[in-house]
């Protein structure tokens, strides 16, 4: 073989190769890099998409704020774009309203083509104290059955709150299923009273999260010409949200993602289309859910008594700080609150996210009595 044909050889090989590791789903070692970033200068701030092997520049719509018909962002082919970038200039009124959303210059865009995931709604410079909250693996009733798939879209909708609050802290499942498995309960029903009581006292839990995956449903076309075919692919996400202090479901929740935003061809593209409609519907679920968590009231439990010493069941990874001043109410039955019997002041923190105080005033408080940041006390 000659040097030049060797040496196209070469070349044909390094691009088949390239090509097909570029197209591997996302848990095959080979990884994806970041899709159709912009080269040219005009694009380098814009989010650049690419719909039926077309690229659309995602933009505000300048009509936005005419009324409720209007959608909040358009998709505009790139061509167009550079042609006409002065029409889609966001007027003055909604550039303030968009600054105003956006906590920080440094928040960067997600790449979802779904509406409203551009911004990180719910971070703030004074977020206050964290709420836990657990979220257990899905119930997953995909059409093939595969259990990792609602453990994995749960770990996915973990990332995404994190993402988007600051007020949320995580409990680890298979920690708490461990002890509740250790204590003879049953794990496979996180909602019974007594499973929810022991996840409001002994982890510090504001909320259970459970919830059921159906689908990814995948729908596949192929022609004499497309020997991969093309897929698209659609999930829907239900949760419920269960407040452990009172026992009760207070907020369902529902998402999917639109069948057209998760289409793909070329190598492997059920697997692509997959994760591309788990993304887009996490990422809506995910919206939702930081607003649900971020509007709930933060409280934590004593778990010790020592004379006037105290051990609350939150502390620094929580948000308290040494000198913070609690006020203590009485634990009444399951889901209620009773009266002030005095304050606590923080004084030193231990473990993982636990701490210690002394009563300033009142009465000796008890085991599982509830504790507030007192109002009057600034931070």
């Amino acid at each position: 073989m000659s040097k030049s044909r060797l040496s196209l050889f070469f070349t044909f090989f390094f691009s088949l190769f390239f090509v097909f590791a570029c197209s591997m789903p996302s848990w095959f070692p080979i990884k994806k890099g970041a899709p159709y970033k912009a080269k040219m200068k005009e694009l380098v701030d814009k989010e650049v998409v690419v719909i039926d092997e077309e690229e659309y520049v995602k933009v505000l719509n300048p009509k936005a704020s005419e009324g409720r018909d209007q959608p909040k962002f358009l998709y505009v082919p790139v061509n167009e774009y550079l042609s006409n970038r002065e029409a889609f200039t966001t007027p003055p009124v909604r550039t303030a309203e968009v600054k105003k959303e956006t906590p920080a210059p440094s928040e960067k865009a997600s790449s979802s083509l779904e509406e409203g995931l551009v911004a990180s709604p719910s971070k703030s410079t004074s977020p206050g104290l964290k709420k836990r909250v657990l979220i257990s693996y899905f119930d997953d009733r995909t059409a093939e059955g595969e259990e990792v798939v609602g453990d994995w879209v749960a770990e996915k909708l973990m990332k995404e709150v994190n993402r988007r609050s600051l007020q949320v802290l995580f409990a680890d499942y298979e920690t708490v299923k461990e002890f509740l498995k250790k204590k003879e309960l049953d794990v496979t029903n996180l909602e019974t009273p007594s499973i929810l009581q022991a996840l409001n006292e002994i982890f510090g839990v504001r909320a259970l999260v459970v919830g059921q995956l159906s689908g990814p449903y995948v729908f596949t076309t192929k022609t004499p010409n497309d020997k991969d075919g093309t897929a698209s692919a659609i999930i829907k996400i239900d949760i419920r949200l269960i407040d452990t202090f009172s026992g009760k479901t207070f907020k369902a929740l529902s998402a999917s993602n639109p069948i057209f935003a998760a289409k793909e061809k070329g190598s492997f593209p059920e697997q692509r289309a997959s994760v591309k409609a788990i993304d887009l519907a996490v990422g809506s679920l995910g919206r939702s859910l930081v607003k649900e968590l971020d509007a709930m009231d933060w409280f934590c439990r004593i778990t010790k008594v020592e004379g006037d010493d105290v051990y609350l069941n939150a502390g620094k990874l929580t948000g308290l700080k040494v000198g913070d001043v609690m006020e203590v109410f009485r634990h009444g039955e399951f889901g209620e609150r009773g009266e002030v019997k005095g304050r606590v002041r923080v004084s030193a923190f231990f473990g993982i996210d636990a701490s210690m105080g002394r009563m300033i005033q009142g009465e000796n408080p008890d085991v599982n009595d509830i504790l507030k940041l007192a109002k009057s006390e600034p931070r």
